[in-house]
């Protein structure tokens, strides 16, 4: 009798922890984007504007790391988190730890208990503090130094994943765009309208057909060929 008793507790903890697996696999970053991004800007650094809602999430995450109280360093990311679990649900001017100008900028962030639930919420915070940190700032800033220094072509050639097909030196799913500035050397005009329109059968040895890129604007559409041609 004793031994189904236990049986039967055994396998009533595994059915509850198998109920709660799913809680713990939540995507943080996917459930911020979701739930946090119509006010907050998500990117790292961050794009500011003058009439954004509310402040940059990596502003939020960075700021709330740095103000949160705690006596031992090891536990100031769980109190962090804690904090924003506790703050969105019940947010108050006594618990902020935002400076006067930002209230009065922003105002006092609304409830979002109706909007959230707990396991995302601790999902989100978690991710917020994971993510949003000087370490992954600092790389942010290094690619986009980086990319900041392209060629303007090259910046609408990654923008519109061009890559995906070409290379610069090789051949991919279609030809590198060495052999491109070759066959258009003489024709930007042609090369521009080759790149709006798409082209089939243009390139021997290639089964893919390149499609039309009709959202590219005129500006682009020069930076990008100009870029071409003179590889």
């Amino acid at each position: 009798m004793y031994i189904k008793l236990f049986l039967l507790a055994f396998l009533f903890l595994l059915t509850a922890c198998d109920s709660e697996k799913p809680q713990n696999n939540l995507d943080g970053k996917k459930l911020l984007e979701q739930k946090c991004a119509s006010c907050h800007d998500l990117h790292m650094p961050p794009i500011t504007s003058p009439d954004e809602k509310a402040p940059p999430i990596m502003a939020v995450s960075f700021h709330v790391y740095d103000f949160v109280q705690t006596g031992d360093e090891s536990q100031r990311k769980f109190k962090a988190i804690a904090f924003v679990e506790d703050y969105v649900k019940e947010p108050s001017l006594e618990k902020s730890f935002c400076d006067k100008a930002s209230l009065q900028r922003y105002g006092l962030m609304p409830s979002q208990k109706e909007h959230v639930n707990a396991a995302e919420l601790h999902a989100i915070a978690s991710y917020m503090f994971e993510h949003y940190n000087q370490k992954n700032l600092s790389e942010a800033m290094q690619t986009k130094a980086k990319y900041d220094a392209l060629p303007a072509g090259e910046k609408v050639a990654i923008r519109y994943k061009c890559l995906s097909c070409h290379r610069v030196q090789k051949d991919l799913v279609g030809p590198s765009f060495r052999r491109i500035a070759d066959k258009f050397a003489t024709s930007q005009a042609t090369l521009i309208q080759t790149i709006q329109n798409g082209s089939k059968g243009k390139w021997s040895g290639f089964k893919a057909n390149m499609p039309a890129f009709k959202d590219i604007n005129d500006t682009e559409l020069e930076e990008l060929s100009e870029w071409i041609l003179k590889l």
